[in-house]
């Protein structure tokens, strides 16, 4: 009697845990598909901690053809947000593994094999392999190893083929092919060598591949194999096909990935491509993408990212050349104006644009960028013909080289890429790592200072190695100067070119005029030592001072000095729809608004804001005196404004035109425009600030100026 109650309360006991395992697994993905951002965070959060049983229900789940909604979008969710943390992949694969056995049907098992394959990692390789021997299952096993894409993965396969059956053969050999490439081969020295597979040759054969693709499929299996070559350029191949409704839903999938895997993946085409990525996810894979890129996206800084200098239609951003850098600084601005205008009419038949490629025709002179650049990293695809000579002028100086390795009788063996006319510094590239002619070939330029680093076809060339000034070599390489396409008597073509400005890690100084008036520096673009409170919420990067919403929701940065009477000056960066302010008179302690003054910061156009009172609005005396509206830069771009408190007196200039002018005294001597107490516009001294509101915004060239007055020992003590 005593063993059957024993085995009795055993059974119930375990039936208890099983009800609550199920409970568990329920509660933690009842808000799929239709959940907030939140509600995934907390659902993938509890996913991390479930151990075998847990996973067992949840594939439980999926065999129900009833139930399986919200696990599919829980489990695919969940596996998108493990792709992005490394350390997390293996883990995840372990667990999926350990619980494929429990699935019994062909959804749950083929959603499975699938997820494994998105996870990419070797966990996984010993159960795809055993897979491939199954009819049912052997296509879709080979298919997810082929997108593990390791050695591992790869050698699964090519053992897996030799005992597959022939059904299942088809299904490996392709995504051997699929995994398998083979590149063109060069000579190096006197020998015949196969390239090494590097990313800049991957891609450029996979823009090959696609340019020519007719099928939905061969355009899958091109974007398929970028998803593993990670940075700018691969982000840039991929992005094309976001105008190709037979793939633009995959292209947006990867770029995805791709951004949010890669901070230095930025700039102008860059955003515009994830903003209209966004709108193509759909599905199981928005669960956690679209709230990740949309936070990705308002973080993404907008400066000092890659911009195209070339829009595959026309010779926008482009000039004829006039002359040297030095010959042109001694021009006035009408001989200068003139020639320049000279040199655009002859521009452009000797550079065309045709079929997308900016081609050099083969007669006339250099192409020049209308903008000058200081330091910067450059990537450009070009292609010349037999023969052929050509070269980049860095800074306006000759040359990063460019020639047909055939042509021995003027040392063109030693391959493109080197500094041709570098005299007391390294002239000839490291190796010799040239396509063939009339295939495509990839610089990536960094220039810093006068130091030069490129990299040809992914292999590097020259390796900081000082530029010297072809023009009067006893004179260092200009400090900015202009980029130019060399014309040099032969056909070239160039594509994908793209340009990152390196922000200067030169301290930021007031000028002179500034210095004069009797400015001080508020920051100088690399620490925030005269300013106090949440020193966390605000990051220096890049020269400016960051918002950072994670720590702290920003909170509220103030200058440890306080000032009375001051003229205030900063530039400001507003990312959508942000939300930020200027305190004045502050104490440290309390609400800004209104122990202080608060001077609003405010993307105005941000359609949540369009129902807001007047005084609410950017440059208004928070509660008590309205701005001018219609004066702020589009969003991303930097915006000069000025402040100037004396007295009660307040005049607030955006962008060089006065937005606020008026006596804060004398319009609150009835009460607010807010109605509410504003017992800061008594005080006559205090702190300025910034007053975050958990956006991120930009700021950078703070400096102010004590007004008279206030020099002389004529400031008011506090109330």
């Amino acid at each position: 009697m005593k063993n059957k109650i024993s085995y009795l309360l055993i059974f119930l006991i375990s039936a208890i845990q099983l009800i609550a395992q199920v409970g568990s697994v329920k509660n933690t993905i009842n808000s799929f598909p239709y959940q907030r951002p939140s509600d995934t965070e907390t659902a993938i959060t509890s996913m991390h901690i479930w151990g075998k049983s847990e996973w067992t229900k949840l594939v439980h789940l999926l065999d129900n053809d009833s139930l399986r909604l919200k696990p599919t979008y829980a489990l695919n969710a969940y596996i998108n947000d493990a792709t992005l943390n490394a350390a997390l992949k293996q883990q995840v694969a372990q667990n999926l593994v350990a619980v494929y056995g429990s699935a019994k049907t062909f959804y749950a098992r083929e959603f499975i094999i699938k997820q494994l394959g998105l996870l990419g990692d070797d966990a996984a390789v010993k159960l795809l392999s055993s897979l491939l021997k199954n009819e049912t299952f052997g296509g879709n096993a080979a298919r997810a190893l082929a997108s593990i894409h390791t050695p591992l993965a790869k050698q699964a396969l090519s053992k897996g083929l030799k005992s597959a059956t022939s059904e299942n053969a088809k299904h490996i050999q392709a995504a051997l092919d699929n995994v398998n490439t083979i590149l063109p081969e060069i000579k190096i020295g006197s020998a015949e060598k196969q390239v090494a597979k590097t990313d800049a040759q991957k891609l450029l054969m996979l823009q090959d591949r696609i340019e020519k693709a007719t099928t939905r499929l061969e355009k899958r299996n091109v974007l398929h194999e970028a998803s593993f070559i990670p940075g700018f350029a691969s982000f840039m191949l991929v992005s094309k096909s976001l105008n190709d409704e037979s793939i633009n839903q995959d292209a947006a999938l990867i770029l995805a990935r791709l951004a949010l895997a890669d901070k230095n993946i930025r700039g102008p085409e860059v955003r515009a491509s994830l903003e209209k990525a966004i709108t193509l996810i759909h599905g199981i894979d928005s669960a956690v993408l679209v709230s990740k890129l949309t936070d990705h996206l308002i973080n993404l800084p907008y400066d000092n990212g890659f911009v195209s200098l070339f829009n595959g239609k026309d010779l926008t951003g482009w000039k004829g050349l006039v002359m040297n850098p030095i010959a042109r600084a001694k021009m006035s601005d009408s001989a200068l104006k003139a020639a320049e205008q000279k040199a655009n009419d002859k521009m452009k038949n000797d550079w065309i644009v045709k079929d997308g490629l900016l081609v050099f025709t083969g007669h006339g002179d250099n192409l020049a960028t209308e903008k000058k650049y200081a330091d910067f990293e450059m990537y450009v695809d070009w292609k010349i013909t037999e023969k052929g000579d050509a070269g980049i002028y860095l800074r306006g100086s000759p040359q990063v080289q460019i020639w047909d390795t055939s042509r021995r009788e003027v040392g063109a063996q030693v391959g493109s890429g080197g500094l041709y006319n570098n005299i007391k510094n390294q002239s000839k590239p490291l190796v010799v790592a040239d396509n063939k002619i009339g295939d495509w070939n990839n610089f990536h330029i960094i220039m810093k200072g006068a130091q030069v680093t490129v990299y040809l076809n992914g292999v590097l060339v020259t390796d900081n190695v000082p530029l010297e000034n072809f023009w009067d070599r006893k004179l260092p390489i200009f400090p900015k100067e202009q980029i130019e396409l060399q014309a040099h008597g032969t056909y070239v073509a160039y594509r994908n070119i793209y340009i990152r400005e390196i922000p200067s890690d030169e301290i930021v100084s007031l000028t002179e005029e500034e210095k004069n008036e009797g400015f001080i520096s508020l920051f100088d673009g690399t620490n925030l030592d005269s300013w106090t409170g949440n020193t966390s919420g605000y990051l220096v990067e890049e020269g400016a001072v960051v918002v950072n919403p994670d720590k702290g929701s920003g909170g509220n940065l103030y200058t440890k000095e306080e000032f009375a009477d001051f003229i205030y000056r900063f530039d400001f960066q507003l990312t959508p729809g942000a939300n930020n302010g200027i305190g004045v008179h502050a104490p440290l302690e309390g609400d800004a608004a209104y122990v202080g003054m608060e001077i609003q910061v405010l993307d105005n156009e941000a359609d949540k804001y369009k129902a807001l009172q007047p005084y609410q609005y950017h440059g208004s005396v928070y509660g008590v005196i309205p701005a001018k509206r219609g004066f702020l830069k589009p969003t991303g771009e930097w915006n000069q404004e000025e402040i100037m408190v004396k007295g009660t007196e307040i005049k607030v200039t955006l962008n060089g035109t006065v937005i606020l002018e008026g006596d804060y005294a004398e319009a609150s001597k009835n009460g607010t425009m807010d109605h509410k107490e504003h017992p800061g516009l008594l005080r006559t001294t205090g702190h300025i600030g910034f007053l975050g509101h958990g956006d991120v915004l930009r700021f950078k060239n703070m400096r102010i100026k004590v007004l008279e007055e206030e020099k002389k020992g004529k400031k008011k003590k506090k109330k």
